[in-house]
């Protein structure tokens, strides 16, 4: 699923995934800095969903949710903390 995705600045891309890996690893995740990506199998197996390398076209929408959203949810409060620290420095 991830490799159809598009990242709006491609050049983006190792900074959202370094981002992504300092984030979780944060919440108490064990993340490969050189692979932040597979912390996804991390909060799969947490979840009891059979997620696997390749294509998981087998998995619910429910399932792929519980893997993806905590994920982008702690990236998502994570910018936002920092976006109201540089706020409260003006």
């Amino acid at each position: 699923m991830s490799n159809r995705r598009k990242t709006l600045v491609p050049e983006a891309r190792n900074a959202l995934d370094y981002f992504k890996g300092k984030v979780m690893q944060e919440k108490g995740y064990q993340v490969d800095q050189r692979e932040p990506n597979n912390v996804k199998f991390e909060v799969a197996k947490e979840q009891g969903i059979p997620l696997k390398k390749g294509y998981n076209g087998h998995l619910t929408s429910e399932q792929a949710g519980k893997v993806g959203g905590p994920i982008g949810g702690n990236m998502v409060k994570e910018m936002i903390r920092m976006a109201q620290e540089q706020l409260s420095k003006k």
